[in-house]
């Protein structure tokens, strides 16, 4: 295993710091296949416990799971055009098959909306059959020309809902649950204070009328959008012929939402709490919350360590690390794998009824009694859980910025890490400006803040409050 020696500071590189701590804590390898990733065990353990959490949430509000084809016809990608153009870019396309040359093209999909819709035209043919909730977790692939582990890869592991209802009023509030489901996921299991709000029209998804979006704020200042729900209304539907006959027998057309969340959010999780010692992970999400490190060989230890291992609930997952390393190694180890409690114990605690318990997030070492330890262990858990989401709440509201007017803006946007929160007109032209003169994007526009002035940008009546900043 590589050391914390290998991990760069991240006041030197903070990318560099990124791509170590992936490598160091043994999330992900490169591979031979320029710009995809081999997942390894422990990042793919990750993303697991991340599936099993999410597709449980799914579950509970009616959602059911499908697997669509991996490969999309030319001409049904073609059928909606601005989907189309949102993706073309990205598309990576199959023109053989075998040593026969394809009578037409097949993109590997970059999304699933027109699979989905194909055959939503042919099962739903009445009321009776709606609303579908469908969702799948698979695998797409996006052309992107910069890469990097988690955040940017041209094979991305995913999950994508689709949904179609009745009504207007019905898929709207689809949208809005389903963008609340990864809200409450990312504050509650992955501790990210995320902001919730909505996308301009520029930044929207490519074919939806509205596009709801998570933004998480990572310890460098830079956003990065960790989740999307969609409303899409009937343009998808009108566009593929989907009708159905209502409860009066008059055909009608559905209403559609997309949502989905990728492993990106790992990268989201790393470069929130991690630190120069290497990987941090809440308890909730992390695959291995304690290891049991016994000093010495005595059956005594083994044996009282195995007891309070079998004594903790079964929801909590733990190993004894019982290899031929030496401790000083195993610490190390546990640290830079991001273990959330690391649990001591040798002969003389023992004898003295005591056991040594180490903090991974503050890296705080505490002597606690072997009395009622499984309680100690189970509070401490939910501690760290704690304290990661409000530490990492605290220094993004450090970040948080407000700037009155454009020569405010731009001097935050010169001097400081951040968003930048002003007052927006709305208009396209003033979103360009500011990505021109500073770089910065429209992060989300906070639709339950009201506006109290003119636009930042051109002075004129504002429309919005809004946040913007640099982005990954």
């Amino acid at each position: 295993m590589a050391t914390v020696n290998e991990i760069t500071n991240r006041s030197v590189d903070f990318a560099k710091w990124y791509t170590d701590i992936c490598r160091v804590a043994e999330l992900v390898d490169y591979s031979s296949v320029k710009g995809s990733m081999i997942i390894r065990p422990y990042g793919y353990a990750i993303w697991e416990n991340i599936q099993k959490v999410l597709d449980k949430m799914f579950k509970e509000s009616g959602h059911e799971n499908v697997q669509m084809p991996l490969f999309i016809p030319e001409s049904l990608l073609n059928v909606e055009k601005d989907h189309i153009e949102g993706f073309a870019p990205e598309v990576a396309w199959v023109t053989m098959g075998g040593n026969t040359p394809l009578e037409e093209r097949y993109c590997v999909r970059p999304t699933s909306e027109t699979l989905f819709c194909d055959h939503y035209k042919k099962i739903i043919k009445s009321y009776r059959d709606l609303p579908k909730l469908y969702n799948q977790w698979c695998t797409i692939v996006r052309w992107e020309k910069t890469t990097r582990p988690f955040l940017r890869s041209r094979e991305i592991l995913w999950q994508e809902g689709h949904t179609m209802h009745q009504t207007e009023e019905e898929a709207r509030k689809e949208t809005l649950t389903m963008w609340h489901v990864y809200e409450k996921f990312q504050k509650e299991y992955l501790a990210l204070p995320v902001i919730v709000g909505k996308k301009t029209e520029k930044e929207k998804f490519a074919g939806a009328e509205e596009t709801y979006t998570i933004e998480a704020m990572m310890q460098d200042g830079v956003a990065l959008q960790n989740g999307t729900s969609h409303y899409f209304g009937q343009s998808f539907a009108r566009a593929f012929n989907i009708e159905y006959l209502d409860q009066n027998n008059t055909l009608k057309t559905p209403y559609q939402t997309s949502w989905g969340v990728t492993t990106r959010m790992i990268g989201g999780l790393i470069m929130t709490h991690s630190d120069d010692n290497g990987l941090v992970l809440p308890p909730k999400i992390a695959p291995i919350q304690i290891v049991f490190i016994p000093i010495g060989k005595d059956p005594k230890v083994i044996e009282k360590i195995e007891e309070i291992k079998n004594n903790l609930p079964e929801y909590i997952t733990s190993k004894i690390d019982l290899s031929e390393k030496s401790p000083g190694y195993k610490f190390a180890e546990a640290e830079v794998k991001g273990i959330p409690l690391r649990v001591d114990l040798g002969s003389r605690d023992l004898e003295n009824n005591t056991v040594t318990l180490v903090r991974r997030d503050t890296l705080e070492k505490q002597t606690a009694s072997l009395e009622n330890i499984e309680n100690t262990i189970i509070k401490m858990l939910d501690d760290i859980q704690e304290n990661l989401y409000n530490t990492a709440e605290k220094r993004r509201n450090s970040m948080l910025h407000d700037a009155k007017n454009y020569e405010e803006f731009i001097k935050i946007a010169n001097e400081l890490p951040g968003f930048i929160k002003i007052n927006w007109c709305g208009k396209t032209s003033c979103e360009e400006k500011i990505k021109e003169d500073t770089g910065y994007k429209s992060r989300c526009i906070l639709i339950e803040e009201k506006t109290d002035g003119c636009c930042a940008v051109c002075k004129e009546s504002a429309k919005h409050k809004i946040y913007f900043g640099k982005q990954y």
